[in-house]
């Protein structure tokens, strides 16, 4: 019967192969949650910090935006340049689902190239600007077409609501409303504002889903500024000047108005102009202040300082006379003449800067002599900066004493061989007219904070250049030179008016010489002439047709002068004597 049987393991066996494998498995797990516990602390303490940020970049994105520049006011606080709410255009590429129809809506809403918004929406960045400070009507029409992926974020718009007014002044901003040029140039620390971060909030999708902001850095309250002009004076500057550019299609025109006490300037006008709400859209040289950047031979409106010097020296007096070589007068070999082709005889120093006479300025300058001469042209403030407070002035120039010759001193004594920009002319007339004291010019009058002044900008001297004697004699020349002389075309019905008439001839460099064809007329005065509360300057650049500066440019100042004596409530002559005679 012996059937096999079946061998069964011991039982010892078996229990000892299941306790092998628990202690294996049991090792696997401890092993398996050391390393996840390590994982976590790894992922939970050590990198903590760089996952937050990696999760905040993925959940929110961060934006500086400009805030709160400073106002600017004209000296009776009306609003030359402020700020008006307006929203800038961004995208987040990853979000836009149709990139060509979002190429096409965007270039065809904002008036921008299709290329270069293609290139902007294909970023791989999560925040690209499209275009900043877009105006409502834009907006509206991106917000009604919902493009996915295009957002809209709130900014200051810097905007000028005088438009052109003082703009060669004033200035303009850029893109993140930093000054580039005038005020908003020279006081960008003052007016910058503040900058805020604003922090935009995404869900799991990407989609905007909360705005936040906080000042970056310290918080600074808005600081704006009062400047001596005047906006309606600056009015009347601009209106007369650009009808006489126009009138003889010059190239140019410059006219200033100024407190020739305080050195307060209530205007100054430029033209051709540029409104600075659209600078971009002007050719650059518009943007230039060419009162204080362009530096001209001034001609014949030189001639009182050299009538200052010579009295003041005691050289000569108003009515010693001078030959003027009946019309041609020979300098080193080269032949000068009268303008207009006049023949003078014998003429008074009153005589010889009423008429205009060339040759006569010769005659004095030569018996003041080089050196005293050019003691009181640097004294005058001529080859130096006036120190106002506007981006780019230039200095002017003229050759050093020991460069002069007999010619240089000939050609200086009418007006050229020196160069000078309008407002180092006004500033030096300003001298003879306050009674003898150069001062510096200024376009500031006040720094502002919540409405209260922080800082005032006085008046300041800056030396005293010839006697009050001298001033009130040269006085009388200039007034002669209105009443009798080439400047009759400025006389304001009422007033006595000081000033000076100019015709220069402009230097040509290519050939060498001075032009036939191009000239710089001008007119620099003030009134009343013996209690100056104006003085305006001149200057049309290269009129066409008639280029005197008796016919061009005193005109111009009869007309700013007339409408600024009034405005400013200066009494004429008829009604002091009512006030007299009332009294």
């Amino acid at each position: 019967m012996g059937r096999n049987k079946e061998k069964i393991p011991s039982v010892s066996v078996s229990r000892g192969s299941l306790k092998a494998r628990l202690i294996l498995v049991s090792v696997l797990f401890a092993l398996f949650g050391s390393g996840l516990i390590g994982r976590l602390f790894f992922l939970q303490v050590v990198k903590h910090e760089d996952l937050i940020s990696r999760s905040m970049q993925q959940h929110q994105m961060t934006v500086n935006v400009n805030y709160g520049r400073g106002f600017i006011y004209d000296r009776n606080m009306n609003e030359l340049a402020a700020n008006i709410k307006v929203e800038s255009v961004y995208v987040t590429p990853q979000e836009i689902k149709d990139k060509k129809k979002t190429t096409l809506l965007l270039a065809k809403a904002l008036k921008m190239d299709e290329k270069l918004i293609f290139k902007k929406i294909s970023s791989r960045r999560s925040f690209v600007w499209i275009k900043r400070r877009v105006s409502p009507a834009k907006i509206a029409r991106l917000r009604r077409d919902s493009p996915s992926g295009v957002n809209f974020i709130s900014e200051d718009k810097r905007f000028f609501p005088k438009r052109e007014l003082a703009s060669g002044v004033i200035g303009f901003t850029g893109i993140d409303n930093q000054g580039l040029a005038g005020i908003e140039h020279q006081y960008d620390a003052t007016l910058k504002g503040n900058v805020v971060k604003t922090v935009m909030k995404k869900d799991a999708r990407g989609k905007l889903v909360q705005f936040s902001g906080k000042v970056n850095g310290e918080v600074t309250e808005n600081q704006g500024m009062i400047l001596a002009i005047d906006e309606v004076i600056q009015f009347f500057a601009e209106h007369h000047l650009n009808k006489q550019v126009k009138k003889y299609q010059a190239k140019s025109g410059v006219a200033i108005v100024m407190n020739p006490n305080t050195g307060e300037v209530y205007a100054v006008a430029n033209m051709p102009q540029y409104n600075p709400n659209n600078y971009s859209a002007y050719n650059p040289k518009r943007w230039i202040n060419g009162a204080v950047s362009n530096a001209y031979e001034p001609g014949s409106i030189f001639k009182p300082i050299l009538a200052a010097a010579v009295i003041d020296a005691g050289v000569a007096r108003p009515h010693d006379i001078f030959f003027c070589e009946n019309g041609e007068f020979d300098i080193g070999g080269k032949k000068i003449g009268e303008a207009a082709n006049h023949k003078f005889g014998w003429l008074t120093l009153r005589d010889v800067i009423s008429k205009s006479s060339n040759i006569g300025s010769i005659k004095v300058a030569q018996q003041l002599g080089k050196r005293s001469f050019y003691s009181y042209i640097k004294k005058f403030g001529f080859g130096q900066k006036t120190g106002v407070a506007l981006p780019g002035e230039a200095a002017g120039r003229f050759k050093e004493l020991a460069a002069w010759d007999e010619r240089s001193l000939a050609s200086i004594s009418f007006g050229h061989e020196i160069s000078a920009t309008p407002l180092q002319m006004i500033s030096a007339v300003s001298a003879i007219a306050n009674g003898g004291t150069l001062m510096v010019p200024r376009v500031t009058h006040a720094i502002i904070k919540n409405g209260s002044v922080t800082k005032r900008f006085k008046p300041k001297a800056v030396r005293r250049v010839v006697s009050i004697q001298t001033s009130r004699q040269v006085v009388e020349i200039m007034k002669h030179s209105v009443e009798t002389g080439t400047g009759g075309e400025a006389a304001i019905k009422g007033y006595e008016v000081a000033g000076k008439t100019g015709t220069a001839q402009k230097y040509d460099r290519e050939t060498g010489g001075y032009s036939t064809t191009a000239y710089v007329s001008s007119f620099v005065g003030f009134v009343p002439a013996h209690s100056a509360k104006i003085a305006i300057l001149v200057m049309i650049n290269e009129p066409k047709g008639v280029h005197w500066g008796g016919s061009v440019a005193a005109p111009v100042f009869k007309n700013i002068g007339r409408e600024t004596l009034r405005y400013l409530n200066v009494p004429s002559n008829d009604q002091r004597v009512y006030i007299l005679d009332r009294a």
